[in-house]
């Protein structure tokens, strides 16, 4: 099999579209399970969850920007992996309690099938089979794990779902990356889709919420302002990042691209991932009861959806130019500090205050970075760009 591979650019195709939207309707089913579950308990376990989750699309996104996903029995393994994601899927909300067996087991599926694909594809590459030689016992401990959790008591699942991640998720990083490749345009699409799909599910979420409890203004005036939030996190990402990042995976080379591509899209973009979700999550609650006070979970998870998702640009930033800009660090701070005021006004209110703050943001960025913008649509690079933007901020401080 080791003809499928890619060895020229590629763009994302249709089957990887279809297989992304079974992962996000999983992270929409995180939503689920906090809606269900709105305690401190239920968000740790629903972030555990969508980090299972991410863990094994951000294994598949590796896979298939080496590997043609559309040829013969690619493409029937592929699919037999979308159906136990699918399964996985809907277990989510129940991954914890009664449907903990069919996620583990589903889960289970979709790992082992990665693994064989990834090493029956390499057979031909020696550098990249022994990457996943060295890779796969990760894996693997990962997901005995995630299995072995739905045979223990309710208390210790949880503690077994986070060695899974540790082992599966984090574990790799102590791997070399030699026999690792990474083609730029195509990974960085890949992650540009997921990033836009998940914000897009959840305004399906937001709307669902609006649906059933009945379009008054007050409802209308919220999913007004969750569309404000929403969009504001399509924004952060695509009007700044999304091109700068792939522009700088294409000046790197060997070793030193595939870490970035492991730090900056498979790691860092975790975070943004549970931005989106947290934040839905908060904004279901808010739009079915605008007039009402927000709990402390949701009322926490509307603030720390926008903070935990600026602070995977916060470690972008640092990851590539050791520095940080003014901006996104301060309005991550800004959200932790309307929590107060969150706590204690009604819903719609909360909502306010957490578009004033991405607006304020965006009117910052949009009127200080842009001559830096005009520079990056002439093709620079994020590197380029945060340090012009150090630079502008250091002289209007002085």
């Amino acid at each position: 099999m080791s003809e499928q591979f890619a060895e020229t650019e590629h763009r994302v195709t249709p089957f990887e579209l279809f297989f992304d939207l079974v992962f996000v309707f999983g992270f929409t089913e995180v939503t689920t399970l906090l809606r269900e579950d709105p305690t401190w308990h239920g968000l740790g376990r629903g972030m555990l969850a969508l980090t299972v989750l991410w863990w094994a699309w951000a294994a598949y996104a590796w896979l298939t920007n080496e590997l043609d996903a559309n040829r013969g029995p690619v493409l029937a393994a592929m699919l037999v992996s979308t159906g136990a994601m699918f399964l996985a899927a809907l277990a989510v909300p129940g991954a914890f309690g009664d449907d903990r067996f069919l996620f583990a087991v589903s889960f289970v599926v979709v790992l082992g099938m990665w693994v064989v694909l990834y090493a029956l594809a390499a057979r031909g590459t020696p550098d990249l089979l022994g990457a996943i030689l060295r890779t796969a016992p990760w894996a693997v401990t990962g997901g005995i794990l995630v299995l072995a959790g739905a045979f223990v008591g309710s208390q210790a699942r949880p503690w077994l779902w986070l060695l899974a991640v540790i082992a599966g998720f984090v574990g790799p990083l102590l791997t070399r990356v030699d026999g690792w490749r990474v083609h730029p345009a195509h990974f960085a699409e890949r992650h540009g889709l997921i990033i836009i799909i998940a914000v897009g599910e959840s305004l399906v979420a937001i709307g669902l919420s609006a649906r059933t409890t009945g379009l008054g203004a007050a409802v209308i005036f919220a999913v007004l302002l969750g569309l404000v939030i929403a969009a504001s996190m399509w924004l952060a990402y695509f009007d700044f990042v999304a091109v700068s990042l792939q522009q700088l995976l294409v000046r790197r080379q060997g070793a030193e691209r595939v870490r970035l591509a492991r730090d900056a899209y498979s790691y860092l973009h975790l975070p943004m991932i549970v931005g989106i979700v947290v934040s839905a999550f908060a904004l279901r609650v808010a739009v079915e009861h605008p007039h009402a006070r927000l709990h402390t979970v949701p009322a926490v998870a509307l603030c720390l959806g926008s903070t935990v998702y600026l602070l995977g640009y916060v470690g972008l930033q640092l990851r590539v130019v050791h520095g940080l800009t003014f901006g996104r660090p301060a309005a991550a701070l800004a959200f932790a500090a309307i929590l107060p005021a969150v706590l204690h006004v009604p819903a719609l209110a909360a909502l306010a205050l957490c578009a004033a703050v991405w607006c304020a943001l965006h009117t910052w960025e949009l009127i200080g970075w842009r001559e830096v913008r005009a520079v990056r649509r002439a093709g620079g690079v994020l590197e380029d760009d945060l340090r012009r933007v150090q630079t502008s901020a250091r002289a209007e401080t002085r």
